[in-house]
């Protein structure tokens, strides 16, 4: 039974193969090959928008988080510690709450303690630094 099966498969895969064979004529099969071709060269076009750095950029920047928090150390070298508040509704008492999170971030700027700074997601560049500081936004007041 199980010879019966694959031989009618071997009869419909050479059936649908002839016929592709015997209609096209000996002329189309060259333009056959460049319309394989095509799926390539926009490949290759794709590569030269990204060596020019114009979408992936853009692409990249849409998809990385940012964050606005407050500087609660920097002790570190080129290193602070954002103390990012967000507000969240709790699910049973309708009351929103605040939760608190810090996160280490990478400080080329030279933000000091109580400055607001916004950070942005990005590869990690040590155990647990994961960010990277893009702007301050306010001074603290001293």
């Amino acid at each position: 039974m199980a010879k019966k099966k694959t031989e009618e498969l071997e009869e419909t895969v050479e059936a649908a193969a002839e016929p592709a064979v015997e209609a096209a004529p000996a002329e189309a099969a060259p333009a056959e090959a460049p319309a394989e071709k095509k799926p390539r060269k926009k490949a290759a076009s794709s590569k030269k928008e990204e060596a020019s750095g114009e979408k992936p950029a853009a692409e990249r920047a849409h998809k990385r988080a940012e964050k606005v928090g407050v500087v609660a150390s920097d002790a570190m070298t080129k290193t602070v510690t954002v103390r990012v508040d967000r507000l969240v509704k709790h699910p049973i008492y309708r009351k929103y709450v605040r939760r608190r999170k810090k996160f280490m971030a990478h400080d080329e700027l030279g933000a000091k303690v109580g400055d607001k700074v916004r950070i942005i997601e990005t590869r990690p560049l040590s155990a647990r630094k994961r960010w990277r500081v893009v702007e301050i936004i306010q001074k603290a007041e001293l």
